[in-house]
């Protein structure tokens, strides 16, 4: 069965931006109602892998909207139809995060009130997921956007605006400071315990573990401070031949007990952040981004190393968001 007569692909259903190369940012895919038959999105899925990757190549986001998909496990069927090996959210996500059922878990467990600031998904480890799959299970009333921006695009205008910044954190690469206690904090997006973080309660563990993903801990009473890097500002996207906006510096790790918040991103050689850059970044993100407003039984694809995601506060409860990793 050919992608045409499964899949619709929706123009001006949501906010969306189109690319230099034409393309839709995000594509929004949806069943084809011309057919006798309900189309399933794992059927679906199934069928045009080798377009719906091409499509991801040249887009970054693929948005399935009005398919039969409405719980944890249907989400899990989805993300299993699409053949992408699993990648585990274990040691050294920053975020609190509780398994649902097979490769699901909940969403970043911060406090709804609270923005989660634009990122790409474990960019601060040494391996990270390619692909992201969400899933709206429960919408929102108001508030609580995911929204998604093109990494290349903000690495291209911030050089141009910021040149000298962007070659200084190119040559020098940055260190990224995080302070993590003995019990995860769930009003913080990065609130994980260093037990958690590190899957253990044995200090030795903990410290092999970290030095795997190039970490570093540092002791203290009630807490221990990790420093992470040098690692590169940008990333080179081979596939796309560009390079990418894969960094921390809006946002970093706003740790509540880190004692010295402007150490949260630094350079490498422990020269401190532009006091502007990081508000200067954020401008360009709410200009750039596209913020979508979730309707139950949405699915979203996103490629990690093309596109980068936050979340907006929830002004309306409830809301409930899955999300699935893939290597």
């Amino acid at each position: 069965m050919s992608e045409e007569s499964l899949f619709h692909e929706v123009v001006g259903l949501i906010p969306q931006h189109n690319t230099k190369d034409g393309v839709m940012f995000p594509v929004v895919l949806t069943p084809n109602l011309k057919l006798t038959k309900t189309v399933e999105l794992t059927e679906a899925i199934k069928a045009n892998r080798s377009w719906l990757d091409s499509l991801l190549h040249r887009s970054g986001a693929v948005l399935f909207r009005g398919f039969n998909v409405s719980s944890a496990s249907d989400f899990n069927d989805v993300v299993e139809s699409s053949g992408y090996e699993d990648f585990s959210y274990g040691v050294g996500g920053a975020g609190s995060r509780t398994k649902v059922v097979g490769r699901v878990y909940t969403a970043n467990e911060a406090p709804p009130d609270q923005e989660i600031p634009f990122h790409h998904e474990m960019s601060h480890a040494p391996i990270f997921p390619s692909k992201l799959f969400f899933f709206c299970e429960v919408e929102p009333g108001s508030g609580g956007e995911t929204c998604i921006a093109l990494s290349h695009v903000i690495y291209e205008r911030m050089q141009k605006k910021h040149p000298k910044f962007v070659e200084e954190m190119e040559e020098k690469g940055l260190i990224y400071t995080r302070v993590l206690g003995e019990e995860s904090d769930p009003s913080s997006p990065v609130g994980r315990s260093w037990k958690e973080t590190f899957n253990t309660d044995d200090k030795t563990v903990a410290e092999e573990r970290a030095a795997k993903l190039g970490m570093k801990l540092e002791w203290m009473e009630s807490s221990v401070r990790v420093i992470i890097g040098p690692k590169p500002g940008f990333k080179y996207d081979e596939a796309r031949k560009r390079k990418i906006w894969f960094n921390g510096v809006v946002g970093g790790f706003k740790d509540k007990l880190n004692d010295d918040p402007s150490k949260a991103v630094m350079f490498s050689d422990g020269t401190p952040m532009p006091a502007d850059i990081s508000s200067e970044c954020s401008k360009i993100f709410n200009e750039e981004c596209v913020a979508l407003q979730w309707c139950k039984g949405d699915v979203l694809l996103l490629d990690n190393l093309a596109v980068m995601h936050s979340r907006r506060p929830l002004i309306t409860l409830p809301r409930r968001v899955l999300a699935s990793f893939c290597k």
